[in-house]
Order: C-alpha cells, then sequence, then structure tokens
C-alpha cells in the first residue's frame, strides 16, 4: 500500500497499522500497535546504545516518541499530508532496559496550523516513565469541499 493510501486510511479509521506497515523506517525500529492508542517497540540488538549495561540508545527513544506523536496526530484528525515536526523536547528520566518500550501520545492543543502533543515512554509500568517529550507538529488539514 502507498503512503497516500496509509495515510487516507488512518485518517479515515484512526488506525495506524497501516502506516506502520507503510513506513520502512518504523519496521526498521519494530514499531506495533499495541491497541488503545498506545505504541509498542519490539526489542531487537540493533537498538543497543551501550553494550556493557545494556540500554537502548537514547536516539531510539526519541525516534519512537517522534513517531507515537506523529501516528497519534495522524489517527486523531484528518490529515492532507504528513504532519512536519517543528520542536521535539525529549526528557530521559532513566536508563531504558534491553527490552521493549510502550509508549503513548496525548494531544495537549489542536490547532488549525500546530498540533501540541505529550508523549510518555514506559517499559514495566506506565507510571514509571523511561522518557517523556513534549512535541510540536505543522499540520497540514484536509481542505473541506463546499
Amino acid at each position: 500500500m502507498s503512503l497516500e493510501a496509509a495515510l487516507e486510511q488512518a485518517a479515515v479509521t484512526g488506525d495506524a497499522r497501516a502506516l506502520l506497515e507503510a513506513i520502512p523506517y518504523l519496521q526498521f525500529l519494530g514499531v506495533e500497535s499495541a491497541g488503545d492508542g498506545a505504541y509498542r517497540l519490539r526489542f531487537g540488538e540493533h537498538l543497543i546504545g551501550n553494550p556493557t549495561i545494556p540500554a537502548l540508545h537514547g536516539g531510539t527513544l526519541g525516534a519512537l516518541l517522534e513517531s507515537v506523536a506523529l501516528l497519534t496526530s495522524l489517527t486523531s484528525a484528518r490529515a492532507a499530508a504528513l504532519p512536519k515536526t517543528i520542536t521535539l523536547t525529549v526528557e530521559y528520566l532513566r536508563s531504558a532496559k534491553a527490552q521493549d518500550v510502550w509508549a503513548r501520545a496525548h494531544v495537549v492543543k489542536a490547532g488549525r496550523r500546530v498540533t501540541t502533543l505529550r508523549v510518555t515512554a514506559w517499559q514495566d509500568d506506565e507510571a514509571t516513565p523511561v522518557a517523556t517529550a513534549t512535541v510540536h507538529l505543522r499540520v497540514f488539514p484536509a481542505q473541506v469541499s463546499t
């Protein structure tokens, strides 16, 4: 399925699975829908940043947080194009162990041009996040025909 078709399907159904299959980088990371608006990053050896601990690479967590913000934005509003990241501020709270990570985003404010989201990533307990992020996205709403 093309990215455009996956984008349309996600906007209509609110389901990001088609987007997850259409974006090779998300497949490389191992991101999948965990249901109820959450996403899971499956652990893989290629995601290790510090092999002596071992801990996930910080860039892996940052990529997960930004991707979940984009996916949440796309599934919560009808979009004409992929949003563009304006700012991404990541707070690394603790080392992420060599295991799966889950993440969920919440829309803080959805404006006509900019959407602000707060994203949380956790491993064992959602109440104990390994990282959080604030993301501002430039959105491109679909034109309404009259």
